[in-house]
């Protein structure tokens, strides 16, 4: 066994010794296009999506622990290939979140009444719904409203003041608005006697989970970007309520005009989780800048989303997302390693692994609304990928097509390459036009852009979609395609 341990020692040694004699990069000339695409591995692609893909990553849900992981196994592969972070301080390009996750033990509701005070439980007494959370603490005196319709509340003087009134299950959007413009503190809603919706907590039941979860939204903002003003709106079981008003234990006839003070003293207090119900979602950015003096500043954006739409909260499944988007993860992954053996490149490129496109692309928004590139460096084009790891070997769709007004020399040029790594025909899908996040790049941004997908199929946003299911070595001819395409846009003069 001795023996052995030591062959197996000194073959490892020879190993060694033989890499550190002829260093493959040392032997190979770099900076050109052979090179760099034979940097792109099937096998390499293989594993880090069978990592990405992995049920310990939970399905990468915006924004979860597993995603989070996602976001610094993207950023370590980028500081081992020495490719410079892409953000303000760092890898990471955060933007701001709005999480739903309440702090319960620290939200409540009481009604005082001279010196009896009733509490109430959220969730077993009174709920509300998530709109956009914001912690807050609210007393103030309560009016009777009667029915909640506007007119009758419209004629109160509810300012600095709460108005308990009558849910009779009607649409009352116009009351809160009325209320919220003339300064109520918020409305708490009793079930009249003529109410014959579902009871609140089965009303509830889904935002209440949701709420429990800490579902994240995009923030709901005014023109300035501050939150928008949001009226409390509560609702009360009418049991519950009669605690503190004895009169509602009876028929609505018997309870006060409109206008009426009821005698109470309202504090309704909610916290949510983190900062205020603000959590911040990561988009991963590497920098690649270019070399020539004058077409440094010109910058070739590529992205692809990292993100997928996690684990079932009713069932538990885990929804990997192997194909949507862990192809284009790792294609972009491997595109990363092949652009530093093709540097120095002329122009920059801006590698950008978006988070929330499941959501309703929100990491590309977020980046394109406030784009961020080092000193004047300015977007010259978008390239994005996604799905690109299913279907017929041969099969790859793009848009925008000749069909579409916004067909591109960058479209003209994916084209013209694409035959080369085995895509005879990039088929059309401009039906996809709006569905990923290329779109905020071209509405955003107002550049060319070009999207490569290979189309949706029976796994499709179902359990189902695991690695063992990828064609690796499609993404890699996908990545090579991308990888022709980026050596392209290093001529003088482009037509994009």
């Amino acid at each position: 066994m001795v023996t052995a341990f030591l062959a197996t020692l000194g073959l490892c040694g020879l190993s060694f010794a033989a890499s550190g004699n002829e260093p493959a990069a040392a032997s190979a000339p770099r900076g050109t296009l052979e090179v760099a695409l034979d940097t792109i591995s099937a096998e390499e692609i293989k594993a880090d999506i069978f990592f990405l893909a992995s049920d310990e990553l939970g399905g990468r849900d915006t924004v979860s622990p597993g995603q989070r992981v996602a976001a610094r196994f993207i950023r370590s592969r980028l500081e081992r290939l020495g490719i410079e972070p892409g953000a303000p301080t760092g890898y990471f390009f955060e933007y701001p979140l709005s999480s739903s996750r309440l702090r319960e033990a620290d939200t409540w509701l009481r009604l005082r009444a001279g010196e009896q005070e009733t509490d109430f439980v959220f969730a077993g007494d009174y709920w509300f719904s998530p709109g956009t959370p914001r912690d807050l603490q609210v007393e103030g005196a309560v009016l009777f409203g009667g029915k909640c319709e506007k007119n009758p509340i419209a004629r109160l003087d509810v300012a600095g003041k709460w108005v308990l009134a009558l849910d009779e299950g009607k649409l009352f959007g116009d009351v809160e608005s009325d209320l919220l413009e003339r300064g109520a503190l918020g409305l708490l809603l009793v079930p009249s006697d003529k109410y014959s919706k579902k009871p609140y907590a089965e009303r509830f039941e889904g935002q209440v989970a949701s709420m429990r979860r800490g579902d994240v939204s995009w923030p709901r903002t005014d023109a300035s970007g501050a939150p928008k003003p949001q009226l409390p709106v509560l609702y009360i079981a009418r049991a519950a309520a009669a605690r503190a008003l004895p009169k509602l234990a009876d028929k609505d006839s018997g309870l006060p005009k409109s206008g009426a003070d009821l005698g109470l003293v309202a504090t309704h207090r909610r916290a949510y989780l983190g900062d205020g119900g603000r959590v911040m979602a990561e988009n991963v950015c590497g920098w690649i800048p270019g070399a020539d003096p004058k077409l440094k500043d010109e910058v070739i954006l590529i992205s692809a989303h990292y993100d997928h739409v996690g684990t079932s909260s009713r069932d538990g499944q885990i929804y990997n997302g192997a194909d949507d988007n862990g192809s284009g993860t790792s294609g972009l992954l491997a595109l990363a390693e092949a652009l530093v053996a093709r540097s120095p490149l002329r122009r920059s490129v801006m590698l950008i692994w978006v988070s929330g496109e499941e959501k309703g692309l929100w990491g590309s928004q977020a980046w394109t609304q406030s784009p961020w590139l080092p000193g004047g460096a300015k977007p010259l084009c978008n390239l994005n990928i996604d799905m690109i790891g299913r279907n017929a070997p041969e099969k790859l769709m793009i848009t925008p097509t000749s069909a579409r007004a916004e067909y591109n020399g960058l479209v003209r040029m994916a084209e013209k390459v694409a035959p080369l790594e085995g895509f005879p025909v990039l088929e059309s899908c401009d039906a996809y036009w709006g569905r990923s996040d290329h779109i905020n790049f071209s509405k955003n941004l107002k550049i060319p852009v070009a999207f490569l997908f290979s189309d949706i199929h029976e796994d499709y946003h179902k359990p189902t979609d695991d690695a063992e299911k990828i064609d690796c070595d499609k993404i890699r001819r996908v990545a090579r395609t991308v990888l022709r395409m980026v050596d392209g846009l290093q001529a003088d003069k482009l037509d994009l």
